[in-house]
């Protein structure tokens, strides 16, 4: 079930415009609600899964706005950095862990602070302006409101481990009570300011 996020600019001529649009309450899992798992992907998969559900993954800015306004903040808990990132046993340790914090939580709640989140973001084209095809990752926000990640693009795009997440972004939002496609207001010359932090963003993919 979709939460709706809310945010305000104003614009130099005074006006103030709000975006409102809806996220997933948490990251994409595999399973039941009884039994399941918070999986892991590289851009690849999530952008195909993003075309599906006619959805986008985050800006920075987005996954900043998501954690101020989740009611269920949770504290990251990195495991032993290593080759074991990658691996099966890893991503289920790391479940077990994120649902010993959230017991006694339903499910549904927007929830935020326990993984690294898969981004679109500028730094992909610049990336690729060097040869370059890799994932952008961002957040693992700390109870101080601090991401413990930056944003990076230090792996390449085929990279996954236990700490990173994919959470969608309706592709419509609402701008000032109309109903318009994200990327245009991303692209917006000035209205960009109310999803992203870093100027106008024109691919909102989230691999190149």
């Amino acid at each position: 079930t979709w939460k709706t996020i809310e945010a305000t600019f104003t614009g130099r001529d005074g006006q103030t415009h709000t975006v409102r649009y809806r996220v997933l309450p948490d990251y994409l899992c595999i399973g039941s609600d009884d039994d399941f798992i918070r999986m892991p992907m590289d851009p690849h998969t999530a952008q195909r899964l993003a075309d599906l559900f006619g959805a986008v993954l985050p800006t920075r800015k987005m996954v900043n706005d998501i954690y101020s306004q989740a009611t269920l903040k949770l504290t990251p808990q990195p495991q032993p950095p290593g080759a074991q990132m990658i691996t099966s046993p890893y991503f289920l340790r790391h479940q077990e862990m994120i649902e010993r914090q959230r017991a006694g939580r339903g499910l549904g709640e927007l929830t935020a602070g326990h993984k690294k989140d898969v981004c679109i973001t500028n730094m992909l084209d610049r990336a690729m302006a060097q040869g370059k095809r890799q994932v952008a990752i961002y957040g693992w926000h700390q109870q101080n409101g601090r991401p413990i990640q930056p944003l990076s693009t230090i792996h390449e795009s085929t990279y996954a481990d236990y700490s990173h997440g994919i959470r969608l972004v309706d592709q419509t939002v609402n701008l000032d009570g109309v109903d318009r496609p994200i990327g245009e207001v991303l692209n917006d010359p000035q209205l960009w300011r109310l999803l992203s932090d870093e100027g106008q963003i024109r691919n909102t993919r989230a691999h190149r």
